[in-house]
């Protein structure tokens, strides 16, 4: 247990800057860099919203079914 919870503090101490888009909004952004637009910071941070909602979902998932475990074992013992 304690070698996950190591394991998920380093994975989370890692951060590294995404900035993965298709062809098309890569165009439109350069575009609108260019003009002055916060066009770009707008459309990473809705990336990373997005991106990220799965993960808290699955997140809380695991620790439902975490503490339900160790209430079973409680119970049982």
């Amino acid at each position: 247990m304690k070698r996950v919870v190591v394991l998920l503090f380093i994975l989370g101490a890692i951060v590294i800057d995404v900035n993965a888009q298709c062809s098309m909004c890569s165009a439109v952004v350069e575009s609108s860099q260019k003009n002055g637009s916060d066009l770009a910071e707008g459309l990473n941070s809705g990336i990373l919203y997005l991106m990220g909602i799965p993960y808290l979902l699955l997140i809380g998932t695991g620790i439902v079914l975490f503490r339900r475990i160790r209430q079973k074992e409680k119970a049982n013992a």
